[in-house]
């Protein structure tokens, strides 16, 4: 099992394959192993990773008194960390925002940027900054997965279904959700900004939603936002569209890559 200290966390990662790295964003009370089918498909021609975020799946757990770390500063010390330059990131939900927020403040530094299921805010529109967490009841054991996942994917998937409630509800996820940090200060304010800072970003993007996930609005602000971006939305597809819809996923990421690495010259 990996582990890699990151500041003040001890990180948990996965890695498979050799080559280009392909680094996985999970989503928020998400997990790396969620995204098992994208280490299936690619791991054949890319050095696939996806690390626990703080307070999420096996890391650990930051303390109660203080702020929530900002996950852009996390993604940029993991990437310190393991020496990984150039990369390819793909991120869904939390993962996304990250990817977007370290992408605004290094324009040109990753090979490639595929945020899922995560946009920007239209100015004077709702939704620049996340909801406010409650504290989770100590009797859940199994995390709450709100629409992130069909109820059809469950009837007609039940073990992958149940796969997922079981690799996210891990200790570590149940002590921050039952001990809710406070948001981070910083993480905010550029929130609050990303509007502005999107169109900075120099790096191929390609933003891949679900046809019914409810952030397709601030989705297509951020293709609007970053000139020369893909954009790809996923009929029938969720909020975690890398999960439910994963060959579709697989099939999008599939194709922008072949683009981007044959513009960049890498095999």
């Amino acid at each position: 099992m990996p582990w890699i200290e990151v500041g003040e966390t001890d990180i948990y990662y996965q890695q498979e394959g050799r080559g280009q790295p392909l680094v996985f964003l999970h989503g928020n009370s998400s997990c790396g192993e969620a995204w098992w089918q994208q280490f299936a498909h690619f791991s054949d021609r890319f050095r696939c990773i996806a690390y626990d975020s703080v307070n999420h799946g096996h890391s650990s757990n930051s303390p109660r008194d203080a702020e929530e770390p900002d996950r852009a500063d996390e993604l940029e010390g993991f990437l310190a960390a393991m020496d990984i330059q150039r990369p390819i990131l793909a991120g869904n939900s939390m993962g996304g925002n990250t990817l977007t927020r370290w992408a605004a403040r290094h324009p040109g530094d990753a090979l490639a940027l595929v945020p899922s299921g995560a946009g920007v805010a239209a100015l004077g529109a709702p939704g620049a900054l996340p909801p406010a967490q409650q504290p989770l009841s100590p009797d859940v054991l199994f995390l709450p997965i709100g629409d992130s996942l069909t109820d059809g994917f469950k009837q007609a998937q039940p073990r992958m279904h149940q796969r997922y409630l079981r690799i996210r509800s891990t200790a570590t996820r149940l002590e921050a959700m039952r001990h809710p940090r406070r948001p981070s200060t910083k993480t905010l304010a550029e929130r609050e900004r990303l509007h502005e800072a999107v169109p900075r970003i120099e790096s191929p993007v390609c933003i891949v939603v679900g046809e019914l996930d409810p952030a397709v609005p601030r989705c297509e602000t951020l293709h609007q936002q970053i000139p020369g971006s893909e954009f790809h939305v996923i009929q029938g597809a969720p909020h975690n569209v890398y999960y439910e819809a994963a060959e579709a996923y697989n099939a999008v990421l599939d194709g922008f890559l072949a683009k981007v690495l044959s513009v960049a010259g890498v095999s």
